[in-house]
């Protein structure tokens, strides 16, 4: 309440209606799995395309895992399913798993020069493991436009290097040194300094020229795709409005931002012995010119003073994930999380899956037992986050029977298995693969959400991407899988490819449905969300008012809609929050208690038509 302590008119604003709530996405997705380049234990940012997925993790090309098993990459596939389908959100964690006695844990990396001691040499590192760090990296010295008027300096800071040359009998130079800009901070003049002496005060003629020396380093990915990152200062203490522009601080270990950490390709640290700009120079350019005084360096024609490239070699994709990189890891002393717990700390996602991780199921035992720990692992990070669904894919090349056998290990309403695997055309190899439903299946998830609305069941959906399945399966055995909760791919003569199965994997009747399992948590999320503002507030007849109201303009909504079945309200949802539902125990205990019930709408999923012979002249 404010205060009136004077006599005067007191304006104030109150309010007359209830809270809004507004309804959760129910599209967004997070996928793990094993990428060719990328983070693998920074908070994932979410990715809106191919393009962006690319840009952090790399492209499609295959992986090689252990000592030489080449593997389709799934998770890039699985990306562009989920996009080309029609998802829209969605959020990487990139699991890595060191090749058994890699000393370099997969990371790529060079030294330049090669001859000398490492404090003399500058050295280049992928910042992340994985092949897609074998990356060419060019770097080239630019000498800019001449930065000296009458006035004196312009557009200088401290630490810049600069070519200075002296104009001779009136013409322009031709040659000049290699030097630095510093600052007097008594004088408040910028000065010239040579990297060997000491402060110089220099008088420049009308033809005498200064131009600030930069390094532009180009990075040329696997897939040929160029990155290039201008205006970089030699010298490694420059600063530019007070964050480190030089070579070493912009690619330095730990970057200025998360978005540089996760898309930045580099680090690159120089040598204990490489102090200043001329001598990182020297490093860089040794093995194509020789930058060893500051005497007679011509200003070339295209202002590219010298350029040398270097080759990173040595990154690898590891051996092949197991459960416990699925899984993942939170250390809390560096605050880093991998694999699934990764996921944890991001509320919006609503559907998850671990395209590929089922690959090889029956080869083995071993490769059985880990794709089981990992199928077992989505399902119970789904249950812990509550409003999250897993999509399970089937192993590759199972027959019917086999897939009976892995479903009935797994009993959860709170995710689904697809079965069989997805043939498609590589457009990387030209080829026809098989790939996991999953990222199909979460695109349809969301083209569906987008296009008609979580309440209805994502099935009868065409898959845009498919050329067929691995398995053509009929009626007869889909009337064997469709029970059991195995939600089959089929194709329809005259009717494409299609999803054909919307059951979670739960033995509870109550929750059969994906698409009920999904409405739920779509309902649960959004008043959770939707009434956060009631924490905290007196709890008394008033607030139960307004929740209830709150609660029932949502619903009310929903109805409207056609998301609930009833032709009235009343028939479709109930809300109570008043003394029926709270015990004095629970007010004295600081507890407000609303029952909410819901009346959904089941999916259509037998359409029968009973059809009889009669006559003209039979009444009906």
């Amino acid at each position: 309440m404010p205060e009136y302590l004077s006599p005067g008119v007191y304006v104030e604003e109150v309010s007359f209606r209830s809270k809004s709530i507004e309804g959760v996405s129910t599209t967004t997705t997070g996928f793990v799995g094993p990428a060719r380049f990328g983070p693998v234990d920074i908070l994932p940012d979410i990715l809106t395309s191919l393009g962006d997925f690319e840009r952090t993790y790399g492209d499609g090309q295959q992986l090689t895992f252990g000592t030489g098993t080449v593997v389709d990459n799934f998770l890039w596939h699985a990306v562009r399913a989920f996009f080309e389908e029609g998802g829209k959100r969605l959020y990487i964690s990139r699991i890595f798993k060191v090749k058994s006695g890699d000393t370099a844990n997969g990371i790529a990396s060079a030294k330049v020069p090669s001859a000398g001691t490492d404090a003399q040499k500058i050295v280049m590192t992928a910042r992340f493991p994985g092949s897609g760090g074998n990356v060419r990296v060019k770097y080239s010295l630019k000498i800019g436009q001449n930065i000296l008027t009458s006035a004196g300096l312009k557009s200088v800071g401290d630490g810049d290097m600069v070519w200075v040359g002296k104009g001779n009998a009136g013409n322009p130079p031709t040659t000049g040194d290699f030097e630095k800009i510093v600052f007097d901070t008594v004088s408040q003049t910028y000065k010239i300094k040579t990297f060997a002496g000491a402060d110089t005060t220099v008088s420049f003629a009308s033809k005498d020229e200064v131009r600030i020396v930069t390094l532009t380093v180009t990075v040329t990915l696997t897939d040929n795709t160029q990155l290039v990152f201008a205006g970089l200062a030699c010298e490694p203490s420059h600063n530019k409005g007070g964050q480190g522009d030089s070579l070493t601080a912009y690619f330095a270990s730990i970057p200025a931002n998360a978005s540089l950490a996760r898309t930045l390709p580099l680090v690159i640290t120089a040598g204990t012995s490489l102090t200043n700009g001329l001598l990182i120079a020297q490093a860089l350019f040794s093995a194509t010119s020789v930058i060893t005084s500051n005497a007679a360096i011509p200003i070339p024609a295209n202002f590219t003073y010298d350029s040398a490239e270097t080759l990173l070699s040595g990154g690898n994709d590891g051996d092949r994930p197991t459960s416990t990189e699925y899984v993942g890891t939170a250390n809390d002393t560096t605050a880093t999380k991998t694999g699934l717990k990764a996921f944890e700390d991001l509320e919006d996602i609503s559907i998850v899956a671990a395209p590929g991780s089922t690959f090889g199921y029956d080869s083995g035992a071993t490769q059985q037992a880990d794709s089981t720990a990992t199928i077992n692992a989505l399902i119970t990070h789904t249950t812990n986050m509550r409003y999250r669904i897993a999509v399970l894919d089937s192993g590759n090349g199972q027959a019917v029977a086999a897939v009976r056998a892995m479903r009935a290990q797994f009993d959860s309403k709170y995710a689904a298995l697809y079965y069989p695997w997805v043939r498609v055309l590589d457009p990387i190899t030209r080829k026809e693969i098989y790939l996991p439903p999953s990222g199909f299946v979460a695109g349809i998830y969301a083209r569906n959400d987008i296009e008609r609305g979580v309440i209805k069941a994502p099935a009868n959906e065409v898959v845009n991407t498919a050329l067929g399945f691995e398995v053509n399966l009929n009626k007869g055995q889909q009337d064997v899988l469709n029970p059991e909760g195995i939600n089959c791919f089929r194709f329809f003569e005259g009717r494409g490819n299609r999803l054909w199965g919307a059951r979670t994997i739960s033995s509870d009747p109550e929750w059969k449905y994906v698409n009920l399992r999904r409405y739920f948590a779509y309902i649960e999320r959004s008043i959770d969300r939707g009434t956060q503002w009631a924490v905290f507030e007196p709890n008394g007849e008033q607030l139960w008012a307004n929740v209830r109201s709150t609660i029932y303009d949502f619903l009310f909504n929903e109805w409207q809609k056609g998301a609930l079945l009833g032709d009235k309200p009343e028939k479709a949802f109930f809300v109570r929050c008043d003394r029926s539902t709270m015990t004095q125990n629970d007010l004295d205990n600081g507890r407000l208690v609303c029952l909410v019930g819901i009346a959904p709408l089941k999916p259509a999923e037998f359409v029968i038509f009973k059809i009889g012979q009669w006559t003209a002249d039979s009444k009906v």
